[in-house]
């Protein structure tokens, strides 16, 4: 796996993540918003699938 998500974009995954799990912890929105693992993986691991099939690269 090589790097595909660089720094703004990795932050802005990782707090849209915290958000959506936090909401869905709190009941605030439904339990949809445990998909926040997702962006949040994303963010952690600095790999994004959908980059790779499209061929984007935020990362330097």
């Amino acid at each position: 796996m090589q790097c595909n998500v660089g720094g703004v974009d990795r932050l802005l995954r990782m707090v849209v993540g915290v958000a959506l799990i936090v909401l869905a912890i709190f009941g605030l929105i439904g339990s949809w918003g445990y998909i926040g693992i997702v962006p949040l993986a994303t963010g952690i691991f600095r790999f994004c699938p959908a980059y790779s099939l499209i061929g984007f690269k935020s990362s330097k």
